[in-house]
């Protein structure tokens, strides 16, 4: 949500956070995020991870005050190509399933 409200950098159309991993002492959270579109070009990931990381500081001022937190977790942002994966792989599961109903 903090995405779509908070943050105004033109970098970040588009980017949707997949999932979030904590470590075991809450103070690293390993963010995984994809794009609806532009997945497959270079230069739209890395201003995608750059915006991220210049808008980590306000994720964290907003997810402490939130979460009534004393510390919010360092972010570290990853994009998530295993969701492409999988999305070619139902993709292709899909088209045995038609082919076996032919």
């Amino acid at each position: 949500m903090l995405l779509t409200t908070k943050v105004r950098d033109p970098r970040l159309a588009g980017v949707l956070v997949s999932r979030v991993e904590l470590s075991d002492d809450l103070r690293i959270a390993r963010v995984f995020y994809r794009l609806l579109e532009g997945g497959d070009d270079a230069s739209r990931l890395e201003g995608a991870k750059v915006g991220l990381g210049r808008a980590a500081g306000l994720f964290r001022k907003e997810i402490s005050g939130a979460l009534k937190l004393r510390s919010a977790p360092e972010f570290r942002f990853s994009y998530d190509a295993g969701q492409e994966a999988r999305d070619r792989i139902d993709s292709l599961l899909e088209e045995v399933r038609r082919e076996r109903r032919d």
